[in-house]
């Protein structure tokens, strides 16, 4: 339990912990209760934690890809490579970066005038439905979430891909057949998860504003809710 794939799979609980402790507890509130309400400030909180958390695990996935890729290509090096302090360092920087890329969102949200509706057609105050009851222009939110947001989500994609082609080259070289899925079963659970995670968010996050619709609250549940219910199961029921 003291290798660096179960220091990762911890700090991955704890956030998914976190991720949805931030979301579930108010929308289960508000399905048992006739007055469905929020201050502003309490809104603002909500999205921040909830990027905040969504994003370390963002960037969990990809340090947990990079780790496979060490301990599958170079198991020789595995120790040295992911020693004790820079596992550390790395979960501290994806904690730090997301937030203050979070921060930034959030900021931006709070420049925009809101004179309309206060009805937030969702289970909680996600990003893209609070931006469609804005009176003023989103155009500065849009441009930021599809340049530096873009950049930032798919840094850690970018790793994930990239470990696995490297992966992929290493175990088509083993010569026995028993090898090859002994490796590949190695990263069966990350690859499911990965899954799970990735396509729900591209879903909702990478398409313009306009399009948003009941859809995506269906696919924002598999990533705020599914994703960290099965987590545990899918890495329990591997190891």
């Amino acid at each position: 339990f003291h290798t660096p794939m179960y220091f990762f799979l911890s700090t991955l609980s704890l956030a998914d912990i976190c991720y949805t402790t931030v979301i579930v507890p108010k929308m289960l509130a508000n399905f048992l209760s006739e007055t469905k309400t929020i201050s502003y400030a309490e809104c603002l909180a909500q999205m921040y934690f909830y990027l905040v958390f969504g994003n370390v695990d963002n960037y969990l996935l990809g340090i947990m890809a990079i780790d496979r890729y060490v301990a599958i290509c170079n198991p020789f090096h595995y120790v040295t490579v992911m020693n004790p302090r820079r596992c550390t360092l790395l979960v501290t920087f994806s904690i730090a970066s997301s937030s203050l890329h979070s921060l930034l969102y959030v900021l931006l949200v709070n420049q925009l005038t809101f004179c309309a509706s206060n009805v937030i057609h969702h289970f909680f105050c996600e990003v893209n439905p609070v931006l469609k009851l804005a009176c003023s222009s989103t155009s500065v939110y849009e441009v930021v979430a599809m340049t530096e947001g873009l950049a930032f989500v798919m840094a850690p994609f970018a790793c994930i891909i990239i470990s696995y082609l490297r992966i992929f080259i290493a175990v088509l070289k083993i010569p026995s057949a028993a090898g090859k899925c002994k490796a590949f079963s190695t990263c069966s659970s990350h690859l499911t998860v990965v899954t799970l995670f990735y396509g729900s968010i591209s879903y909702v996050y990478f398409r313009p504003l306009s399009s948003y619709s009941v859809k995506d609250r269906i696919a924002t549940i598999i990533y705020t809710v599914l994703t960290s219910m099965l987590n545990p199961m899918i890495y329990s029921f591997r190891n």
